[in-house]
């Protein structure tokens, strides 16, 4: 047992330096990642507090304000066209129980006038526009700005014609592929392999074990962000809809285990873009930072603008 002890404690000791120091200095074994945007604002659903979330209108007053990305989701009409909504059920946002799949685009509702902000409960927002937008109309009206396009559905359709769209724009450097999903990841990364991504969930979850195991300074990565929700607006200005989000307990360790300076700075040295989610008031956006994000998404731009302005000033 004294000779096995002998051999490996200084392995494991060795191990440990290393990875610590590789952890620091990762440009040793990685090249850094160089991505054709650096975004510190981002607009959550076209900044949703500010204006009726995902319509040219509150795209228009996102950028307006300042914003450096542009976060949406997307489905597809019953007739083909690339619409952008968070909800494949229309039913929160319009009032009405139908799916954008089961419509054509002439026969899409309009949005409710107020609209609850969903990581803001008790808030509203409201607008001129109230028509669903079109992702070729984005792109078209906002050819230089980055936009990450969450897919929620594995619909090969739809992703293609993502996909042909940001070819068509010639897009593919400023327009990132998201998704929870790692099947529908790596459906989007088949697609179309030339535009940046994100983490999945099981890549995030993997990200955190390789952190911890000491291994992820010798591990390469693909993806160039990294985007996370911010634990502390649990139970405070989101209400998550899963019960076991609802447990201080639960948020408590999610909050310890993933929001670790070092992994974030880490990430950051590699050229790992860290975007966290969703800061609607200073003392989030402030926290955001403090731990290390590059970036913080937010429904209120112009809030996040004013942040940003006052704290570069005092820089």
């Amino acid at each position: 047992m004294s000779s096995f002890l002998y051999f490996v404690l200084p392995a494991l000791g060795g191990y440990t330096l290393t990875s610590l120091y590789l952890l620091k200095n990762p440009h040793i074994l990685h090249r850094k990642k160089r991505t054709a945007f650096y975004c510190t604002h981002i607009s959550h659903r076209g900044g949703c507090g500010e204006r009726i979330e995902s319509t040219m209108e509150a795209f228009t007053h996102a950028v307006e304000q300042g914003t450096q990305m542009l976060e949406l989701d997307c489905h597809l009409t019953h007739d083909g066209h690339v619409v952008v909504s968070h909800d494949e059920n229309l039913l929160r946002q319009t009032g009405h129980d139908v799916t954008i799949s089961s419509l054509d685009l002439q026969d899409l509702p309009l949005y409710k006038e107020r609209l609850e902000v969903t990581f803001f409960a008790g808030h509203y927002s409201s607008g001129a526009d109230r028509k669903f937008s079109l992702l070729k109309d984005v792109f078209k009206k906002f050819p230089e700005t980055p936009v990450s396009v969450e897919i929620k559905e594995n619909n090969k359709q739809l992703i293609e014609k993502v996909s042909d769209l940001v070819r068509h724009y010639n897009r593919e450097e400023i327009t990132v592929w998201a998704s929870v999903n790692s099947r529908i990841m790596k459906e989007c990364q088949r697609t179309n392999s030339s535009m940046p991504y994100s983490f999945s969930v099981i890549r995030g979850l993997q990200l955190v074990l390789l952190f911890y195991s000491g291994l992820l300074p010798f591990v390469p990565l693909g993806e160039s962000l990294l985007q996370f929700y911010l634990p502390r607006i649990f139970n405070r200005t989101f209400i998550p809809e899963k019960r076991i989000l609802r447990n201080r307990l639960v948020v408590f360790l999610i909050e310890k285990v993933t929001m670790r300076r070092s992994l974030f700075k880490h990430l950051a040295a590699r050229g790992i873009q860290v975007h966290l989610f969703v800061c609607n008031e200073d003392e989030d956006i402030k926290a955001a930072f403090d731990v290390g994000a590059t970036g913080v998404m937010s429904d209120y731009p112009a809030v996040l603008s004013r942040y940003l302005s006052r704290h570069r000033s005092q820089d």
